[in-house]
C-alpha cells in the first residue's frame, strides 16, 4: 500500500520530488488527534484535529460566542455574562474531549483574559472547576501562533499576517517557512471607542507604532472572524460563485467597495444575506475602519483570507521541520487515497504513466499528482452522480495548499475522470474563474486518468508508456505483451477520446 512504512517496497521506492508519505510514520500518528481550546475576547472554541498530520481534518469544531471582552475598555473587567458563558463552554469542551479519549487539551487565552484585572482570577476558576490550565499568551506570542497557522496552509507564504480578535490585533511577517517580526495592539473592535475622528486617531496611533517593527509588504493574510466576515460580504457583493473562504483573494479596492456597500445597507439584512451571526456582523463596521487604514499604512496590494489561525498554529507548533515543509495538498490527497481508494498506491503509478502528456505544458505538477491520488477515492458514490461528487468534494473540501483556481481545475479534472461531457450549467459560473485554457487542460487530465485507470489491475511494469508529440499532433501508446489483453474496446474508446482532446492522431504499438 502506498505510504506504509513497514513494507519493503515503501522503504526502497524512489518517491521522486514529492518525498515519501509521512502520515503512517510514528511522528505523524502522534498528531492524528490533537485537541485545542482558544479562549478569545469574542468567542471560545474547541477544535479537535484528526487525519493526515500535515493537512489535518477537523474531527470536531465548536464555537460559543461569549463576548468576554465586551465593555472591557470601560470597566477593565471581563464581562460578567461573558465570563459565565465562557466557563460553561470550557466545562462542556473538557467533558467532550474526555469522552473522545483524546490526549490532554492545549488551551490558550488571548487579549481579553491577559488584559482584564480579573483575568488571573478567571484562570484560577477554570483550573479549579475543570482541571484545565489556561495558558495566557502575550500579544507577540499570539501573533506568532496565528502566523504559524498561515504557514500550515501555505508553507511558502510571504508577507504580513494580520490577526484581529475582539480586543486586540496582531501583525507578523512570514517568509521562507518562518515567522519573523511580530507586534500586538489594542485595535480589536471591542476596544475601539469614541466618535469616528477619535477612533481614526486611535487607529493611526497604533498603526504607526506597529510600523516601527513591521515594514510594508504588498501581500496581506487575514486571520480572524471579523476579517472572514468582511471576506464573506465581499463574496456576496460580487456574487462570487464559490463559498470557500480559505484562500479567497481580494484587492484593497474591492475591500473598500465592500465596506462602502456595507455602510449603505442595513446590517441585519446583510447578516441574512451572508449567513453571519448578529455578534459577528456588529463588529464589521469597526473592523472595517481598521482594515482601510491598515492597507494604506502598509502599502498592501493583495489580500488573502485564511481560515487557519491560532488553533492551527498550535498544531503546527507540535510538528517537526520535516512535516512543516511538506506540501499540505499532496499529503492530504495521499491520506485520502490510502483510506478510501480501491487500489491504494496506484495513484503514484498513474501519475508516472500520464505525466509525458504534460511534459511540454506549464501545468503545476503538484495538481497532476493530487488528481492522480484522488482519482478513485469517490468510487463508493452512485455511478450516476460520481462525477459531480468528485467536483463538489474538491471545490468545497477542507484542503490546504491550493487556491480557488486550483480547486476548480482539480475538481473539473476529476469530473472528467468519470464523465466525458460536463453536466448542464451548474458548474459554468465556476469555470469563469479559470478560463478556457485551464478548462481544456483539466479535461485532458481527466481523460488521461480515465484511460489510465483501465490498466489499474496491472502491475506498474505492465502499464506501458505514453508519448505525446504536440508539434506532430501524435499520441503514442506502447504496450508490452502482457498488457495487450487489457487494451479492449472500452480502453480503445477512452484512448481515442484522449487523443481527440489533445488534437492528436492516436498510435498504438505492441512490443514483442
Amino acid at each position: 500500500m502506498d505510504g506504509r512504512a513497514d513494507t519493503p517496497e515503501s522503504q526502497t521506492a524512489d518517491w521522486g520530488a514529492f518525498g515519501r508519505p509521512i502520515f503512517d510514520n510514528p511522528e505523524a500518528r502522534a498528531l492524528s488527534r490533537v485537541g485545542v481550546i482558544d479562549v478569545g475576547s469574542n468567542s471560545v472554541r474547541l477544535v479537535v484535529f484528526d487525519g493526515a498530520a500535515r493537512s489535518p481534518a477537523y474531527f470536531y469544531n465548536e464555537k460559543v460566542m461569549c463576548g468576554l471582552g465586551r465593555d472591557m475598555g470601560e470597566t477593565g473587567h471581563l464581562h460578567p455574562e461573558g465570563r459565565a458563558r465562557a466557563l460553561s463552554a470550557i466545562k462542556r469542551f473538557v467533558a467532550l474531549a474526555d469522552g473522545m479519549g483524546i490526549p490532554p487539551l492545549t488551551a490558550v487565552a488571548t487579549a481579553a483574559v491577559r488584559s482584564a484585572t480579573d483575568g488571573t482570577d478567571f484562570c484560577a476558576q477554570v483550573l479549579e472547576e475543570t482541571g484545565l490550565d489556561l495558558y495566557v499568551i502575550d500579544g507577540e506570542e499570539e501573533a506568532r501562533l496565528s502566523a504559524q497557522g498561515v504557514l500550515l496552509g501555505w508553507p511558502d507564504a510571504q508577507g504580513l499576517v494580520c490577526d484581529i480578535g475582539g480586543s486586540s490585533m496582531e501583525l507578523a511577517t512570514v517568509d521562507g517557512g518562518d515567522v519573523g517580526a511580530r507586534v500586538s495592539s489594542p485595535l480589536g473592535p471591542l476596544r475601539l471607542t469614541g466618535n469616528k475622528n477619535k477612533r481614526r486617531d486611535q487607529i493611526d496611533h497604533w498603526l504607526d507604532k506597529m510600523a516601527e517593527t513591521i515594514k510594508p509588504h504588498r501581500r496581506l493574510y487575514l486571520v480572524g472572524g471579523s476579517w472572514r466576515a468582511v471576506a464573506r460580504l465581499d463574496m456576496v457583493r460580487r456574487d462570487y460563485p464559490m463559498a470557500v473562504l480559505h484562500d479567497y483573494q481580494m484587492t484593497p479596492r474591492s475591500i473598500r467597495q465592500t465596506l462602502d456597500w456595507v455602510k449603505a445597507h442595513d446590517l441585519d439584512e446583510l447578516r441574512h444575506m451572508a449567513g453571519l451571526s448578529s455578534a459577528r456582523i456588529s463588529l464589521v463596521p469597526l473592523a472595517g475602519e481598521v482594515l482601510r487604514r491598515l492597507m494604506n499604512r502598509f502599502e498592501i496590494k493583495q489580500v488573502t483570507t485564511s481560515s487557519y489561525g491560532i488553533r492551527e498554529g498550535m498544531l503546527y507548533e507540535q510538528m517537526s521541520r520535516d512535516l512543516r515543509m511538506r506540501n499540505p495538498l499532496i499529503e492530504a490527497c495521499r491520506y485520502d487515497e490510502a483510506r478510501n481508494a480501491r487500489l491504494p498506491g496506484f495513484g503514484r503509478t498513474l501519475y508516472k504513466f500520464i505525466l509525458p502528456i504534460f511534459s511540454t505544458t506549464r501545468m503545476p505538477k503538484h495538481l497532476i499528482k493530487a488528481a492522480c491520488l484522488l482519482h478513485d477515492v469517490s468510487w463508493r458514490a452512485h455511478p450516476d452522480y460520481r462525477a459531480e461528487v468528485c467536483f463538489d468534494n474538491t471545490t468545497r473540501g477542507n484542503l490546504g495548499g491550493i487556491d480557488h483556481e486550483g480547486r476548480i481545475f482539480l475538481g473539473l479534472a476529476l469530473l472528467h475522470r468519470y464523465r466525458n461531457a460536463r453536466p448542464g450549467n451548474r458548474i459554468e459560473p465556476l469555470l469563469g474563474l479559470i478560463g478556457p485554457k485551464m478548462t481544456k487542460q483539466a479535461e485532458i487530465l481527466g481523460k488521461a486518468m480515465r484511460f489510465g485507470a483501465m490498466f489499474s489491475v496491472a502491475a506498474p511494469e505492465r502499464l506501458g508508456t505514453l508519448r505525446h508529440r504536440p508539434k506532430r499532433h501524435e499520441l503514442e501508446l506502447t504496450l508490452p505483451p502482457r498488457s495487450a489483453a487489457l487494451y479492449g474496446e472500452v480502453a480503445a474508446a477512452r484512448f481515442n477520446s484522449l487523443a481527440q482532446a489533445l488534437d492528436a492522431e492516436q498510435i498504438v504499438k505492441f512490443t514483442k
